[in-house]
């Protein structure tokens, strides 16, 4: 608890103001105390001499005189007299009441720290509420919000800081944008000869197939695919994907239609459940989720395209629910028999575009599949990693919240 509570600037700022007022009240009510005048001990004999230096009397301090009274003495001479000595206390000025008790100077020093401690703290708090705004801001922006600013009042090197935050937050929006439209707009207008060549190599002599015709025609489908998944990850960089409805929908049945196109195998583990608060029945071979069909359906057919392309064709589909905390997740693992993912490239394969070292390009792919499940679980609020399978191979799993956590 005090950990977290000194983890905060403006907290350690204000505990050094207060320490060193603390140190400078001891270091100055130690000063004082070596430099004020020794205290004077009580009076408790008077000696009465004469012109001639003669001791003529002596007399003792009464002893029941009280604290703070005056003092009185009886002096006895040599000829017996006995003669009435009072010596009054000096008085305290009247109209200082921070010399009367319970005050002092220590009880000033110690007021004075306290002043300045109270003082200081809003003006330590209102400089680091600056750097806290600074401090969220970057945060949003360094977790993919290229649109956030700071706003930051003032003259100072927090306002200059904010400044250029600002400044370089937006020509880096304003180069991804371009980057992205480019992207975008190239993609769509290689469409056009594309179409032209896949048309005219239809209109060619269906009997003179030949192997040249048939690379040509896997060549035209490789760059289709290429310029569709290119298209799709601009939209959902661009966050035009949020345009697109969502809907409730039956995860095992684009499960199971999928796998059908690539003859996998898919497992159900699901249990028949009846969602309290919702009032959602979940029947046992039903996984209902929150999300685009269109989408879900492109991450569930990259997942077993990319399987298919590296294994020896023993493919597996499962789907499962389970309950992390209070939220219910619908969990969708993809199985292969291939070789495998190195621990250090399980989240670079995640990477527009990265492929492992020594992948060959015969073998199909252009990069962006895995990647655009990332970009599609995000979309749908979920997580995807990559797992070493028991017995060899690679794992894929994504967790996808189910539809009665998001309604």
């Amino acid at each position: 608890m005090w950990t977290r509570f000194t983890s905060h600037l403006y907290v350690r700022i204000w505990l050094a103001v207060v320490a060193t007022v603390v140190v400078l009240t001891f270091l100055v009510g130690g000063a004082w105390r070596l430099t004020a005048d020794l205290p004077q001990l009580p009076i408790r004999e008077v000696l009465v001499h004469n012109t001639a230096g003669e001791i003529i009397g002596t007399a003792q301090t009464k002893p029941d005189r009280k604290l703070g009274e005056d003092l009185e003495f009886d002096v006895v001479t040599r000829d017996g007299q006995i003669l009435n000595l009072l010596l009054p206390r000096p008085k305290r000025p009247p109209g200082n009441p921070w010399n009367r008790p319970p005050f002092g100077f220590g009880s000033m020093l110690v007021l004075v720290g306290l002043a300045v401690a109270l003082g200081a703290y809003p003006v330590i708090r209102r400089l680091t509420l600056r750097l806290e705004a600074l401090q969220r801001g970057v945060e949003r922006w360094g977790a993919g919000d290229l649109s956030a600013r700071i706003t930051a009042g003032g003259h100072d090197e927090v306002a200059f800081l904010a400044g250029r935050f600002n400044h370089a937050a937006e020509r880096i929006e304003t180069l991804m944008d371009s980057h992205r439209s480019l992207l975008a707009n190239a993609s769509h207008e290689l469409r056009s000869p594309l179409a032209r060549i896949r048309m005219g190599l239809e209109l060619m002599d269906p009997a003179a197939a030949s192997p040249q015709r048939r690379e040509i025609s896997r060549s035209i489908n490789e760059l289709d695919q290429l310029i569709d998944e290119i298209l799709l990850a601009s939209r959902l960089d661009t966050r035009q994907a949020d345009a697109e409805p969502f809907e409730t929908l039956d995860l095992t049945g684009l499960a199971a239609e999928e796998c059908s196109r690539v003859n996998a195998e898919l497992k159900a583990e699901l249990q028949a459940e009846l969602q309290t608060g919702m009032g959602i029945a979940r029947s046992g071979h039903s996984l209902m989720v929150q999300g685009s069909p269109r989408l879900l359906r492109r991450l569930i057919r990259n997942l077993l395209e990319n399987a298919r392309r590296y294994s020896n064709g023993d493919i597996s589909l499962e789907l499962a629910q389970i309950r992390v905390g209070r939220q219910q997740l619908a969990v969708i693992k993809v199985h292969d028999r291939g070789p495998g993912v190195p621990v250090e490239q399980r989240e670079r394969i995640f990477e527009p575009f990265y492929r492992l070292p020594g992948a060959s390009e015969r073998e199909g792919g252009v990069g962006l599949g895995l990647a655009l499940v990332k970009s599609i679980s995000l979309r749908h609020k979920g997580t995807v990693r990559c797992e070493a399978r028991p017995g060899g191979g690679a794992s894929f799993i994504v967790e996808l919240p189910l539809a009665d956590q998001e309604a």
